[in-house]
This record gives C-alpha cells, structure tokens and sequence, in this order.
C-alpha cells in the first residue's frame, strides 16, 4: 500500500473520531444544562446555511465557500451594530 493512502484515511479517522467525540461531549453538556440553546442555534447556523446552500446549488465545495463568506459578512455586521449600540448607550 501506498504511505500517502494510508496517511489520508488515517486523517479522515481520526477527524471522524474528533467531530464524534464533540458530538457525544456537547450532547452531554445540553443534557446537564451546561449550554445556553441560544448559543447552540447561533453555532449551528453555518452548518445548517450549508446544508441548505450545499442542497440547492448542488456543489458542496461552492456551497461552502459562500457559506464561509456569509459568516464573515454576518460576524461583522453584528460588530459594527453592536458598536452602534455601545456608541448611543
């Protein structure tokens, strides 16, 4: 077998086991309340902007790359209005 086969399927492993394990672990934080549910809809927005971009334009990699760039537009629209609120507070 080849060394750069093994090294890729050995990264997919143990990226798999790294997303399974934050999976189990932020499940287990909800169940004892540990998480706000706003938090957790705020943070799984991205993924469910690309769920749907990936879906409707039916190319993942472009779904992704706007999803990337609609979360920095909408990371910095929140600054610039949270500025706005600080600077009139």
């Amino acid at each position: 077998m080849d060394l750069v086969f093994i090294a890729v399927w050995a990264v997919i492993i143990l990226v798999a086991l790294g997303l399974l394990v934050m999976l189990v672990f932020g499940a287990r934080s909800v169940a004892f309340g540990k998480i706000d549910p706003r938090t957790m809809a705020i943070t799984l927005g991205p993924v469910l902007l690309l769920i749907i971009l990936g879906f409707v334009m039916g190319d993942w990699a472009r779904a992704g790359i706007y999803t990337v760039l609609i979360s920095i537009a909408a990371a910095l629209l929140a600054l610039l209005a949270s500025g706005v609120r600080g600077l009139f507070a």
